[in-house]
């Protein structure tokens, strides 16, 4: 099994709000989603943790692409642009530094125009424990 298909078939919370990882290299990740109804906070516009759920699939497909198990220590979000209903939002994932141990990655999200949605900042924590797949895609 390819990591893309291990994080998006095990990685249930992100799979039941419609987000997909579309690419996955060693050190970059894209994850996807459309915004629904489903995805709006009290305010008509994408609740805020959408937004980070979806970059946290690119991270964790990014961290793990190394072939360790990494899991995430902290992420920093900053929200640039209101995600409406229809939205086609796109996470882009790429490791900053590449530690041993705690490797950082930004993760850009834009809408389909190309509107910057929001930025995150990731460290994690890198395990000497492999992380079992066969290839990433």
């Amino acid at each position: 099994m390819t990591l893309k298909e291990i994080l998006n078939t095990n990685d249930r919370f992100a799979a039941c709000n419609g987000i997909q990882l579309t690419e996955v290299r060693e050190g970059y990740a894209r994850a996807e989603m459309t915004v629904t109804n489903d995805h709006l906070n009290a305010g008509g516009v994408c609740q805020g943790g959408a937004l980070f759920t979806l970059a946290d699939l690119a991270l964790a497909a990014v961290m793990n692409s190394r072939g360790r198990l990494t899991f995430g220590l902290g992420s920093s979000i900053s929200f640039l642009h209101s995600a409406k209903v229809g939205d086609h939002l796109v996470a882009e994932a790429e490791e900053t530094l590449n530690h041993h141990k705690i490797p950082y990655c930004e993760v850009k999200i834009k809408n389909q125009d190309g509107d910057l949605v929001c930025a995150i900042t990731g460290t994690a924590y890198r395990k000497d424990t492999p992380m079992q797949y066969d290839q990433l895609m």
